[in-house]
């Protein structure tokens, strides 16, 4: 219980530095101390790595504010636990025996041995990679500034920009590439992006050579499927639509990010009010399964979404336990799935109903307040025209609290359930439950 307090709490301090520091003068534009609700609203957004804004950042943030951003989202990304854990090693200080197993529920790492190489080499290879797209992006942009702006955001999947319109100007196969890209690298998770680079030329203790792990399979086939149906589907539905009178490769360039960005990020080229309301229900569904363990992105996790899928499939073949490309799943990783995706469903309702209470009146259209309200909880970023800056200011501590707890939600749950093992002393009879 103290592991969650504290990992929650050190979140929320980042939070209200940063609230204060971009409501400041030195971050502001104008000179003058602005809004303190705006300040709070972005900084729950950019720790929480989402990209929802009730201001314009280009307009509103002086360079030192955008500046200051940059390193919330950084911070978030990372979470202020693996952040705090790389500066224990560099200090030489020793981990604590909870911070190794906060960090193995955090990044899947079953293996206690090796984890502050982990740690270091997650830090190392975020800037690494950021870096090298930043130099990528450059020829885009023609400044290091917006190239380093755009990389952070599009590795850390949030969904803040310097220009009007998100990455509408930026239709060409080039930058949408590049970004796409980074975004789908920063989606995948740390873990996955390790044990690719390096299972190669790791040894397991029988003197074998390393393997690509169950958990990369199933996040890497499991983000192809999900592009390859978000793209097909975006490129069915909004063919003769949004996409109308654009040259096929702008369609199939643009079709490609908008498959990418639905799951994790929140930038965009064509705006999400232009859109038809059945492209916008595949995002829904895109948006609630979200990214990898251990990635900037939330949601359900692909991996819980592949489990319960293959568990579903077992039910229907009769079959007792849950195998996954000849693996076994054990029995609390499938309770643990269903767990995180009841609960997110309970989430999602909660929130939606709260806006709804809080919204009722303004003549915000039900559909795009559930979109906002799906969007926050998955920590996505999207929004369908000027829903979230039009929110009163219930509406808008309501997305605060959407997006802070829908960022700690799966891992909360997590290690909720593994917190503390307990076992009954007595055995009570079993008796059949009519259920369905």
């Amino acid at each position: 219980m103290r592991r969650r307090s504290s990992f929650a709490l050190g979140f929320l301090a980042l939070i209200a530095v940063g609230a204060v520091v971009l409501c400041s003068p030195w971050a502001r534009a104008a000179g003058t101390w602005g809004d303190p609700v705006a300040a709070l609203f972005t900084a729950f957004s950019a720790v929480c790595v989402t990209g929802l804004t009730v201001v314009n950042v280009a307009s509103e943030f002086s360079r030192a504010g955008q500046v200051a951003l940059l390193v919330l989202v950084e911070l978030g990304c990372l979470g202020l636990m693996t952040c705090g854990t790389f500066f224990l090693i560099a200090i030489g200080r020793r981990l604590s025996l909870s911070q190794e197993f906060s960090l193995m529920n955090a990044y899947g790492v079953e293996q206690v041995q090796g984890l502050k190489g982990l740690i270091c080499w997650v830090v190392g290879s975020m800037l690494v990679i950021e870096s090298a797209f930043t130099v990528a992006l450059y020829p885009v942009f023609g400044d290091w500034y917006n190239a380093v702006f755009y990389s952070v955001m599009s590795f850390c999947n949030a969904g803040f920009g310097l220009h009007e319109g998100s990455l509408a100007q930026f239709r060409g196969w080039y930058p949408v590439l590049v970004m796409g890209f980074e975004t789908i690298l920063g989606g995948i998770g740390f873990l996955v992006i390790y044990n690719l680079c390096t299972f190669k030329f790791l040894r397991r203790r029988g003197g074998g050579r390393g393997r690509i792990t169950l958990h990369t399979r199933v996040v890497l086939r499991f983000t192809f499927y999900l592009l390859v149906f978000a793209f097909v589907a975006f490129l069915v539905i909004e063919w003769n639509k949004s996409l109308a009178g654009l040259p096929l490769m702008d369609r199939l360039v643009t079709g490609f990010y908008q498959a990418v960005t639905p799951r994790t990020c929140g930038f965009t080229i064509v705006p999400t009010e232009d859109l038809q309301p059945l492209t916008r229900l595949v995002y829904e569904l895109l948006m609630f399964i979200g990214g990898a363990p251990g990635s900037a992105a939330a949601g359900m996790k692909v991996t819980t979404f592949a489990v319960i899928v293959y568990t579903l499939t077992a039910m229907c073949r009769g079959e007792n336990e849950t195998v996954i490309t000849c693996k076994l799943v054990p029995s609390a990783v499938v309770r643990e799935s269903i767990v995180i995706f009841t609960a997110l469903i309970a989430f999602t309702v909660v929130i939606t109903g709260a806006l709804f209470a809080t919204e009722a009146g303004s003549g915000a259209r039900a559909d795009a307040i559930f979109f906002e309200a799906v969007s926050a909880v998955t920590t996505t970023g999207l929004s369908v025209g000027d829903t979230t800056a039009r929110l009163s200011t219930a509406g808008k501590f309501v997305i605060m609290a959407a997006m802070f707890i829908g960022r700690l939600g799966a891992l909360t749950v997590v290690m909720m359930i593994g917190d503390r093992e307990s076992s009954r002393h007595v055995r009570f009879p079993s008796e059949e439950l009519v259920v369905g």
